[in-house]
């Protein structure tokens, strides 16, 4: 019954913020939060369509639900955090801000999702050098995306730096045309995250479809 109200709660709570997003012609945003809750929800929602009730929550679930929740509101506060660096610059002053914050939403929701199908379907079935593996990609996932982030708003304040101080042809002057060193580290760091981010998911989908040890 607390769960069937929890639920509930939050359906409507979700219902009541999206049609206050939409009233103010905030869409994006709006349907963001429509997927992130669909997302967030999907074990009762898939259990609702299927079976007509709610799935029983047990400690395992309870566990498994919270960790893919704290997943979801560790990378949430992280990334907001992060793109506060380069809000004014260049990069993302042409952006919307409810564009931004939707886009986070969605892809928390996603991290939820993905956390709670790893401790749910393929923690239990991968070994150590599996997760050894899973964690290690992950973390150039996480350390790539954070230093390209740096990297931009690093890159257009000391762009920025030289030509306030030394005049607006300096960069032609030097005849390089623009700054290279934080230019190349987000390169690279784009590099890093395709690989980290395609490692994770093999050694993800690998552990989903293997079987238990």
């Amino acid at each position: 019954m607390k769960t069937r109200r929890l639920f509930w709660a939050i359906f409507i709570l979700a219902l009541v913020v999206t049609i206050v997003l939409i009233a103010r012609a905030q869409y994006y945003v709006a349907v963001a939060l429509i997927v992130g809750t669909l997302i967030m929800r999907h074990r009762e929602l898939w259990s609702l369509i299927r079976k007509r009730q709610l799935p029983p929550v047990d400690e395992r679930v309870r566990e498994n639900t919270s960790k893919a929740i704290r997943n979801g509101f560790i990378f949430f506060a992280v990334i907001t955090a992060l793109l506060m660096l380069p809000f004014g610059g260049v990069v993302t002053g042409k952006l919307h801000t409810v564009h931004v914050l939707g886009a986070i939403f969605l892809t928390a929701g996603l991290v939820y999702l993905l956390s709670y199908l790893f401790y749910d379907r393929a923690e239990p079935k991968m070994g150590e050098r599996g997760l050894r593996m899973l964690k290690a990609f992950l973390q150039i996932t996480g350390i790539s995306l954070a230093a390209f982030i740096i990297s931009v708003f690093l890159h257009n304040a000391i762009y920025a730096l030289f030509i306030h101080f030394l005049g607006a042809d300096f960069w032609e002057r030097t005849g390089i045309g623009d700054e290279p060193v934080f230019f190349f580290i987000a390169l690279l760091s784009v590099v890093a995250f395709a690989v980290g981010l395609i490692g994770s998911l093999v050694v993800f989908i690998k552990g989903l479809s293997s079987k238990p040890r």
